[in-house]
Order: C-alpha cells, then structure tokens, then sequence
C-alpha cells in the first residue's frame, strides 16, 4: 500500500528489514543470556534472595507503602502542576505585555533549575523557615520541586499545543465577535487538549520517576527509599533493584495506557455527526433554492 506518508517496501526492503530483525533479536538474546549468566556466577538468581518477594511481609511492610508514598507525591505535583501550567501557557500568549512577560520570565526560570536542586531548595526551606515537622518535610519538598519544575514545562506544552492550531479558528472566532477569552476557552483550548495528550501525560509518566530523587537525597520514604530498606534487611540487592524497576514499568504503562484510551474517547467525541451530501443533492438542492427564489420573484410581481 502507498500513501503520501508511506511507500510499500519492495522485496529487497522487505529482506533487508528481515535480516535487521533476526539479527535485533539474536543479539538481544545474547544480551539476556550475558545478563543471565554474569548473574548466575555471581549467585544472584538463588532462591533465598528472590523469596522474600513471594512473601506478604516484604510488600505490606516495605514496598506498598513506598509505592503508596510515591503515587502520593505523584498525584499532588500532577494536580497542582496541570492547572499551573495551563495558567502560565494561557499567560504567555497574551496580548498584554504586563502578564506576558512575568509569565515568561517565571517559566523560563524554573524550566532552566534542576528539579533535583528544586527539590533540595523546597527541603531547606521548609527546614528553616517553616513550621512543618521533620515527618512531613520530605513530601512537602518533593511535591514543591516537582510541581515547580513541571508546571514551567508543562506551561510550554499548553502554549505550543495552542500556536499549533490554524490561524483560521482564531480569525472565525473574531468575525463572529468573541472576545479572546471566550476564543480561548470554547474554541482553541478543547481542541489543543488532544493535540497535547501525548506529551502531557510523558510529563506525567516523568514526574512519577522523580519522586524517587527525594528518596535518595532528603530520606522521603517513596518505593526506592523502602527498597533500600528491603535490601538491607534481606541482602538482595540486585533483586530488590529488578522488582522496583518492574513496579515502575507496571505504573507507567497503566498511566500511558489510560491516556491513550482518552485520547481515542477525545478523538471520537469531536468526529462530526452530521450526513455528508453528494453532488446530487447538492444540485438539487441549489435547483430547489432556484427555483423558490423566482417563485416569490413573480409572486411579488403579481402584487
């Protein structure tokens, strides 16, 4: 099949693509069996190390309450980070210079700083001048890096899903005289909202990730801090490491996979419902049109 976007591969691409697979996969099988193997000698694929994980102390003891910590932060950043954002992007795009610039220079500043140092600052300052307990420090300065940090990025992804639009709606708008607000809210938002999904919800799968920085610098007991608690206790190391890892591909694809059913819902809710008319009835309808309009022409005349 051919498109605009796609030429059919020939026989010599198809047996070059083949070849490119079964060597893929054979040096990948090789890989998996190094990996294998270097583990094997090492003693890392004993039972007693993987045992724990097969038992209910290790998970209601350690890793559901760090995952619990973790989705905790995640959802805290992801709601106060989302409208944030979409504040500061509707910002940068308006006509008064007085918003459009302090929303420019706010974005731009927590878009350059790590969110690492973000999340160091947010401790130290809840630390020493705040009154919140040593308990709840580490989740307030997580929550305050991340949302600090993606809220600028995410303000980004709003203003160029908006400039990505057609002029035209902006200008169709105008001719029937709404205001830029309202243009805004019932005409380009709804329909930048889908072109934005994809990359809103990779900076969401992100601010999931990065939780685990607060459990490796300030002691915030997310999944990866509580591993290390695990590991400690049971001297599996390596194991714990793959069954964390194993957890945050589960999560982030559960995430991903529910945006890509929303954007399907989105896509097909915005299809147009009404009947597509052919040439023929086109004609007969501008002949129907025809026709009416000498009717009442020689009806006035009449009168």
């Amino acid at each position: 099949m051919t498109s605009v976007l796609y030429d059919a591969p020939g026989p010599r691409a198809k047996r070059r693509n083949i070849i490119f697979s079964v060597v893929f996969f054979a040096v990948l099988a090789l890989v998996l069996w190094w990996v294998w193997r270097v583990m094997d000698d090492k003693g890392q694929l004993e039972w007693a190390l993987w045992k724990p994980f097969t038992q209910s102390e290790a998970w209601t003891t350690y890793l559901l309450p760090g995952l619990a910590d973790t989705m905790k932060a995640a959802a805290l950043a992801m709601v106060i980070a989302l409208p944030l954002g979409a504040f500061f992007g509707i910002a940068r795009l308006s006509d008064h210079r007085w918003v459009r610039i302090p929303a420019g220079a706010v974005v731009e500043f927590f878009r350059s700083i790590p969110v690492l140092l973000l999340i160091l600052f947010a401790n130290e300052f809840f630390a020493r001048s705040t009154g919140v307990s040593s308990e709840e420090r580490p989740l307030y300065a997580v929550v305050t890096g991340l949302v600090l940090y993606n809220a600028s990025v995410l303000a980004e992804i709003v203003r160029a899903g908006i400039l990505s639009l057609p002029k035209g709606q902006t200008e169709a708008a105008q001719a029937i005289g709404l205001r830029k607000s309202q243009t805004m809210r019932t005409i380009l938002l709804p329909q930048a909202v889908t072109a934005m999904l994809p990359a809103i919800v990779s900076q969401l799968v992100v601010i999931v990730k990065d939780t685990a920085l607060g459990g490796v610098m300030i002691g915030f007991t997310d999944l990866l801090n509580t591993r290390g608690t695990l590991a400690a206790n049971y001297a599996n190391v390596i194991p714990s490491f793959i069954v964390v890892a194993i957890i945050y591909i589960i999560v982030n694809f559960i995430l991903t996979s529910f945006a890509s059913w929303l954007e399907k819902r989105l896509r097909r809710s915005k299809r147009s419902t009404g009947a597509v008319l052919g040439a023929g009835k086109v004609d007969d309808l501008n002949a129907a049109e025809v026709g009416g309009s000498f009717g009442s022409g020689s009806n006035s005349g009449g009168l």
